[in-house]
C-alpha cells in the first residue's frame, strides 16, 4: 500500500504544480530552464505511474475490501469509460464540438473514469487510486477553468466532422481498450472472465 501511496502523491503531485496556482511551477521553471523543468517533471511522474502500478498490483496479493459492488455497478462502469474515452479523444481532435463545449475534456475524462471505477471497485487500493484521481480531476478541471476566465480565454465553436471522428476513435478506443487490452494490461477482462 506505501508504494501506491507513494506514487499517488508523486503523480497527482506533479501534475498539480498549477492546480494552487502558477507560481511553484513559474519558478521552477526559471531555475530550470524550459527543457530542464520538462525533464524533471517527466522523469517524476513517470516514477510515480510506476510506483502506482507495483503499488496496486501488490495490494492484490492481500486485498482489503471496503465494500462489494453490487454487479450494476459494472455495467454502469462501462458505459461511463465509454464517455470518458470519447472526452479523451476530444482533447486531441482539433476543431470537434465537444472541446469547445467543456474546453477541458482530457480532465473530465480523468474524472469520469476515476468515478466509474470507483463505483464499481471496493477494495481500500481502488479507493485510493480511484478516489485521489477524482479528487485531483475535479480541483484541476476547476483550475484550468480560473485560468480560462482570468485569460479570457475562448473557444471556437465546432465543428460536426472533427466531432464525428472524436465519437468514432473513442468508441473504437473503448471497444479495444474493453474487449482485450484492459484484460491482457491490468488482468481484469470487464465482459467477462478474469
Amino acid at each position: 500500500m506505501t508504494l501506491l501511496i507513494l506514487g499517488l502523491i508523486l503523480f497527482l503531485g506533479m501534475h498539480s504544480m498549477r492546480v494552487f496556482g502558477e507560481g511553484p511551477r513559474n519558478s521552477l521553471q526559471a531555475r530550470l530552464g524550459a527543457g530542464g523543468y520538462k525533464g524533471v517533471y517527466s522523469l517524476l511522474s513517470l516514477a510515480g505511474l510506476v510506483l502506482i502500478v507495483m503499488g496496486y498490483a501488490a495490494t492484490r496479493e492481500n486485498p482489503q475490501i471496503v465494500w462489494i459492488a453490487p454487479i450494476w455497478t459494472r455495467h454502469l462502469a462501462a458505459l461511463l469509460t465509454l464517455a470518458a474515452f470519447v472526452l479523451l479523444a476530444a482533447a486531441y481532435v482539433p476543431g470537434n464540438a465537444i472541446k469547445a463545449k467543456l474546453h477541458h475534456p482530457m480532465v473530465l475524462g480523468v474524472k469520469v473514469w476515476a468515478l466509474s471505477h470507483l463505483l464499481a471497485n471496493g477494495m481500500l487500493a481502488d479507493i485510493l487510486l480511484f478516489g485521489g484521481f477524482l479528487a485531483w480531476s475535479v480541483l484541476s478541471f476547476k483550475a484550468a477553468r480560473a485560468r480560462d476566465r482570468a485569460a479570457g480565454t475562448t473557444y471556437a465553436p465546432g465543428r460536426a466532422v472533427p466531432t464525428l471522428v472524436v465519437v468514432v476513435v473513442g468508441f473504437v478506443a473503448w471497444a479495444v481498450f474493453a474487449f482485450w487490452a484492459h484484460g491482457a494490461l491490468i488482468g481484469v477482462k470487464p465482459f467477462g472472465g478474469g
